[in-house]
């Protein structure tokens, strides 16, 4: 089946401009041709969104589908079997599509669960793409223990937590070098692997084909990791008990030289009366002022939302982020960019996803105004597509 889309504007996801008067040709799932002066192919469908601005779907790379976004997402998932965890996990998906998020990278999930997920997303176009890592793997009474993978000590349990992981299929490798926010009894600042045991896990996970990303917020982790030799750094917020600590010269340099992916925890939905921990919100001017010197130094930063972890954080929050990245130094072209065809590249995905272009898949986000004047036009969603069939709102 082919379907035109028309629209005012169109951002390809690469461009620091928009393109007037667009013509997108989608042949199933595939997007087979960009243009402003197109001509309709026999017997097409044509869909004119009129004044909208076309884009392609966003890539959140940091997700929790098993967090259902609530006040108690780690109560509330307790209470549930895998049955039930699956579902719930299905309906986050969903709206994560609904949000114009079509791709998704589940960095822990409860018993391999978002892999099946995974499985049933390919032939199900309600559903984002979605990239899985399985169950952290973390130490024991570790960050986010409660997931179901086995905690581990030693290089040797590393490695085999890594092979375990490979075996299920998991696309990536997630390790909890710290502690964090949502663990009672783990703290972010202090470090959960020592250097050994990560280069332990990336050593084993390059051997078997997959990337390393860390979780990691005290600045040891960060050292610890980098030196492991990850391809990833999620949050990167350098905290210590009181307060965060300035980037080093030397850890910067590696971050920006090595090309290491900073996925950056911003987007947050305004909810009446909530708000990030207070030890997350005092240090926030902070933390901001710390990616903004990773951005400034040029460092490869995307966005990742943590969606899923509280009601500020529903699974299409990287809407919300979009706009938070210009606190980091990012233009409006640049967010949308590192929310799209950077974060691709990022989750293995940048021969196929973030942009609007021949070959692509076609996952589209149509919104009502010009996302780079106004960032909440992305909250003004027409359209989306997923793999080529629109997603009912």
């Amino acid at each position: 089946m082919t379907t035109v889309l028309r629209a005012a504007w169109l951002f390809d996801g690469t461009a620091d401009t928009l393109m007037p008067d667009p013509t997108v040709i989608l042949d199933g799932g595939t997007i087979t041709a960009v243009g402003t002066a197109l001509s309709v192919p026999d017997g097409a469908t044509v869909v004119d969104l009129g004044a909208a601005t076309i884009l392609p779907g966003l890539v959140d790379a940091h997700v929790h589908l098993a967090f259902d976004a609530s006040a108690d997402p780690v109560g509330n998932l307790a209470a549930r079997d895998d049955a039930e965890a699956l579902t719930a996990m299905t309906a986050a998906a969903r709206h994560a599509a609904r949000g114009g998020v079509t791709t998704v990278r589940d960095l822990g999930d409860r018993g391999y669960l978002s892999l099946g997920l995974r499985a049933a997303a390919a032939g199900d176009p309600s559903l984002p793409t979605i990239v899985a890592s399985g169950p952290p793997i973390t130490s024991p009474g570790g960050h986010c223990h409660y997931l179901g993978g086995a905690a581990v000590t030693g290089d040797d349990g590393i490695r085999a937590a890594v092979r375990e992981r490979a075996d299920r299929g998991a696309d990536i490798i997630k390790i909890m070098a710290s502690g964090g926010n949502l663990t009672p009894g783990s703290l972010p600042e202090v470090s959960q692997f020592g250097p050994g045991e990560l280069r332990a896990a990336v050593d084993e996970a390059h051997r078997l084909g997959l990337p390393v990303t860390a979780h990691a917020h005290g600045t040891q982790a960060i050292v610890d990791a980098l030196a492991a030799g990850v391809d990833g750094l999620e949050h990167v917020s350098f905290m210590n008990a009181d307060s965060v600590d300035a980037i080093p010269d030397a850890v910067l340099a590696a971050i920006v030289s090595r090309r290491v992916v900073v996925g950056m925890t911003l987007g947050v939905k305004p909810v009446p009366g909530m708000a990030p921990p207070p030890a997350v919100l005092s240090r926030m001017p902070l933390m901001l002022a710390g990616l903004r010197r990773m951005h400034d130094a040029g460092a490869l930063m995307i966005a990742g939302t943590d969606a899923g972890i509280g009601l500020i954080k529903p699974h299409d929050a990287l809407r919300w982020a979009v706009a938070h990245l210009a606190q980091v130094g990012m233009t409006p072209a640049g967010a949308l960019r590192a929310a799209t065809s950077v974060a691709a590249a990022a989750c293995g995905l940048g021969e196929r996803k973030g942009r609007v272009a021949a070959g692509f898949d076609a996952d589209i986000l149509a919104v009502d105004g010009d996302p780079l004047q106004d960032p909440s036009a992305l909250h003004r969603i027409r359209a989306v597509y997923v793999r080529g069939v629109p997603v009912s709102r």
